[in-house]
């Protein structure tokens, strides 16, 4: 009678367990057959190459786990068993790779033996020792080759390091209405690109002067940020919708000045008109006075638009504030401005116990052209119009 699968000893079973103990070359080739016949069975390539492994036979071992791998990529047991088998053989930065993608696909601690568990450990430190070997081989090749750059020179280059190492994740622009192609995904900009920069900044004391004059009437003429109506998805603005926790005293909405603000801040007014801001009907540019309460957070989010950029200038920080755009994280500095584009993913806090101000208004992207500008205008502005919504929307910051 021909043999088929059914017949062979399940590999599994306490008595394959009991061969294999007992006479290991019997277990052996008992597998070799079985896999003759089924060579899609992954138990029995993980049972085979845990043979071989055990028997001393590393390479035939690392073989029968390629093959395992090769029927199913992602198996956890297969891919821990490849990083041993590396390891073992003192090939560390390929079990480091392997024990990577195991990390990946770990069932959760709870369903794993104890074998297993201790074997997960040793992955993940294997992984720990691999990546810092890693890092410090990619710094040395940059500083070897950089020794009269500057770190703003370095700055693309430094954040290309941080994501190949794992150290950075890659945040792309994701606009939750209009996205204009071709434009770069850039988290904060190169204050070199806005030569008006150093201009506005020396109008700090100023804007912060008609500021504190604001804030000693107290904080009547702030509103809530965020004011979603009825029947509009809250989702992670539940805790901000209509809440004066994050509020802004609006200077320029729909591309007008607030007029009955405008008179208490002709300063800060002034120092906008620096700025080159998009102009489009009844919508930009925006400008506010951004009022963080103590102990509040803004969560993650994304802007409306790319062809325009956010400038922040800080007035009011006090400390534990910060804010992040995508992998880059900062600290407001009063009086130091910075651009960055806010339909990658951002976020801010305040865990502090005092309020924290800023000037935060829109500014043209300058890898936007002229023609491309004016006729984006007109769309949004067709836009509106078609669903006759022209008075009634904000483009926000």
């Amino acid at each position: 009678m021909t043999d088929t699968p059914s017949t062979w000893i399940d590999i599994n079973s306490p008595t394959m367990r009991v061969i294999a103990a007992r006479d290991p070359d019997r277990a052996l080739d008992i597998l070799k057959r079985a896999l003759q016949l089924d060579p899609k069975n992954l138990g029995a390539w993980l049972n085979y190459a845990g043979l071989l492994r055990r028997s001393g036979q590393a390479d035939a071992a690392l073989d029968a786990v390629n093959h395992a791998l090769d029927v199913e990529p992602r198996s956890f047991h297969g891919l821990l068993m490849k990083g041993s088998i590396l390891e073992a053989q003192g090939d560390l930065p390929n079990a480091g790779r392997s024990y990577a993608v195991a990390l990946v696909f770990a069932p959760p601690q709870a369903e794993l033996d104890a074998p297993t568990r201790t074997a997960l450990a040793r992955a993940q430190a294997v992984y720990d020792k691999y990546i810092d070997d890693f890092t410090s081989a990619m710094w040395e090749t940059v500083e070897a080759k950089s020794p009269a750059v500057s770190r703003q020179e370095r700055k693309r280059f430094d954040h290309f390091v941080h994501v190949i190492t794992g150290k950075a994740k890659v945040y792309q622009s994701h606009p939750t209405d209009f996205h204009f192609p071709g434009l770069p995904s850039i988290e904060f900009y190169d204050d070199n690109l806005f030569p008006w920069m150093p201009e506005i900044e020396a109008r700090f004391e100023d804007i912060l002067d008609e500021l504190h004059q604001e804030l000693a009437r107290g904080l009547e003429a702030f509103s809530p940020y965020v004011q979603l109506p009825l029947g509009v998805p809250v989702d992670q603005w539940a805790d901000l919708n209509h809440s004066q926790t994050w509020t802004t005293l609006p200077l320029k909405a729909r591309g007008k000045v607030i007029a009955e603000n405008a008179p208490r801040f002709p300063k800060t007014l002034a120092a906008l008109d620096i700025l080159p801001q998009p102009v489009v009907p009844n919508r930009s540019p925006v400008a506010v006075l951004s009022a963080l309460k103590p102990h509040t957070r803004i969560p993650p989010h994304h802007g409306v638009s790319n062809t325009r950029l956010v400038f922040h200038l800080p007035l009011i920080v006090p400390d534990h504030c910060g804010f992040r755009v995508g992998s880059e994280t900062r600290p407001w500095v009063p009086g130091k401005a910075w651009v960055f584009d806010d339909t990658i993913e951002h976020e801010a806090w305040n865990n502090s116990d005092d309020l924290r101000v800023i000037l935060l208004t829109d500014v043209r992207n300058p890898y936007v052209t002229p023609y491309e500008h004016d006729l984006y205008a007109e769309v949004l502005a067709a836009i509106d119009e078609f669903h006759n919504e022209a008075a009634a929307y904000t483009e926000a910051l």
